[in-house]
């Protein structure tokens, strides 16, 4: 399956993800309008792939296509959706993070399907996992094409999602804290990542096997009774970690919800 005319509207990182892992091969859209904002990834993309195109700016990504993605700063999203025009019965996928869609739909101004979706850097390589509010099955078929969709049935839902994918800087600093730790320790530092990277990798892809096997029976099955692994988490919990990360989850998924 392939769409027609794809648009972007704001190019930045996430756009250039979205876009590489729509034109690997097999494409999935014939056509993609990006806008000419963050000129140096516009003209890379276009360069690098035929289908994409530079609009002469943001309404031309909107006049020109059938299903538009709203990719840009919750700072600026205001401003910049309310000055454009949108058709009755156009699709639109906003990106844009903690922004009500009460709100969304104001500064549209047009009656056009909304969807609201949570794109991770991973659908570059079509292995992105996305939350997408409401179910919507062109949205979906998108997203799996990228890797995979998930269609959440309430607000709630894709609020909790969103606040779970906030995890992602605190992998990668656990695993540099990690890191710093053999270093002062007296392990050369090249050595420590190139040790860590494929310990943690093959975590993730353990937790990802068939079977979906609940998480607390992996944190057991890793913990030998007495061993090395217990006793880390074990000071992990005992010294206010499980707290912390909990606190700051509550902290996320309250300014997501606009109660902060």
């Amino acid at each position: 399956m392939t769409i027609d005319s794809i648009g972007f509207v704001g190019t930045g990182a996430i756009t250039e993800a979205m876009v590489r892992g729509l034109l690997t091969e097999p494409a999935y859209a014939s056509e993609i309008h990006v806008s000419p904002r963050s000129a140096h990834i516009a003209a890379t993309l276009a360069d690098e792939f035929a289908a994409v195109r530079i609009a002469k700016d943001n309404q031309d990504v909107v006049e020109r296509c059938d299903m538009v993605f709203l990719a840009i700063r919750p700072q600026v999203a205001e401003e910049v959706v309310r000055a454009l025009s949108f058709r009755d019965g156009q699709m639109v996928v906003s990106l844009v993070a903690a922004t009500e869609r009460q709100a969304l739909s104001e500064w549209i101004a047009a009656d056009v399907h909304l969807v609201q979706a949570i794109p991770l850097p991973f659908v570059a390589g079509r292995q992105g996992v996305t939350a997408i509010y409401p179910p919507d099955t062109a949205v979906a078929a998108l997203f799996d094409a990228l890797g995979t969709a998930v269609q959440c049935q309430s607000r709630k839902e894709y609020d909790l999602l969103a606040a779970a994918s906030a995890m992602m800087s605190t992998y990668f600093g656990i695993m540099e804290q990690v890191a710093l730790w053999l270093e002062r320790s007296g392990l050369e530092k090249a050595k420590g990542q190139a040790y860590i990277a494929p310990l943690f990798a093959s975590l993730a892809q353990k937790a990802n096997s068939p079977g979906n096997e609940p998480f607390s029976a992996l944190s057991r099955e890793f913990a030998t009774k007495g061993g090395l692994n217990e006793q880390v988490f074990s000071d992990f919990e005992k010294k206010g970690g499980v707290v912390a990360l909990t606190a700051a989850l509550d902290g996320v998924l309250a300014r997501i919800e606009g109660k902060n």
